[in-house]
């Protein structure tokens, strides 16, 4: 399995994706893919900060930008916000 789904909250404009990550990039470059792709869904709505980050929806934990997605833990179903 190269890839998971994972679902996305954008709390600034209150909506929630389920996306697909390829599980090897690492999460910086999955961030770059998915504010871009939000933009798009949200008709201009969501505008990502410079200094946006990810992190667990449930713990809050900030998440490494320099890893990837299966060193990070990431699984199937993983609940994620972008803030």
């Amino acid at each position: 399995m190269d890839k998971i789904i994972v679902e996305i909250y954008l709390p600034s404009i209150n909506q929630k994706y389920d996306v697909f990550i390829p599980i090897t990039l690492r999460l910086h470059e999955i961030e770059a893919l998915l504010i871009g792709a939000f933009i798009e869904l949200s008709d201009g709505y969501f505008v990502a900060s410079q200094n946006a980050i990810m992190c667990d929806m449930q713990t809050g934990t900030l998440l490494d930008i320099n890893k990837s997605a299966i060193e990070l833990g990431l699984y199937n179903g993983s609940r994620l916000m972008l803030i």
